[in-house]
């Protein structure tokens, strides 16, 4: 057993009946009153989000998980595959199991949670950026730069993401896989 001090970004815990990951929480220490901790907590079976207020020192059922790394090999329909990088097993999952499985490219080595008790899949995490090829997007329009202008582009996975009118098609651009959004271009 945990207690609220314990929670952390990526934590699992038991709640309702199913596994959730923590993937927002804030401490709250209000002038008035008792301290609670605020998160957001995304159930690992469904993928469904929900915010929970927890009061301080309320006992809460961690889950004992395992990371491996995995190379992501192929999709299937909604069913993505991959492979260990240190055995080469393969194990295939279902696309709510990730994050932004967008923006995932063939090739692309991601961590797997595991819960150790059953040695079952829980989430995927994406690294915290990837590199894709812009595929298609509109030319800019010169002398429109005076504000923070931004294009649709659509990268070489398919996913659509806004871009600088500076960014063309063909080059590589650096993408935060958590906000699903531009960060730079890429340097070669």
């Amino acid at each position: 057993m945990a207690s609220t001090s314990d929670i952390r970004k990526g934590l699992c815990i038991r709640y309702n009946h199913d596994i959730f990951k923590i993937i927002e929480f804030l401490h709250v220490k209000p002038g008035k009153g008792p301290a609670f901790v605020r998160t957001k907590l995304k159930s690992v079976t469904t993928g469904k989000v929900i915010d929970n207020t927890f009061s301080a020192g309320h006992k809460i059922e961690d889950v004992r998980v395992e990371t491996r790394s995995y190379q992501y090999l192929y999709p299937e329909g909604d069913t993505f595959h991959f492979m260990n990088t240190d055995d080469y097993n393969q194990i295939s999952l279902q696309k709510d199991a990730l994050d932004a499985p967008e923006l995932l490219k063939e090739g692309e080595v991601v961590t797997i949670i595991f819960n150790t008790e059953d040695n079952m899949p829980l989430s995927v995490e994406m690294p915290a950026s990837v590199i894709l090829e812009v595929t298609h997007t509109e030319p800019g329009v010169k002398g429109n730069t005076a504000t923070n202008a931004t294009k649709p582009a659509t990268v070489e996975t398919g996913a659509r993401i806004n871009v600088p009118l500076f960014i063309n098609e063909g080059d590589k651009i650096k993408i935060d896989t958590e906000k699903g959004a531009y960060m730079e271009r890429a340097k070669e």
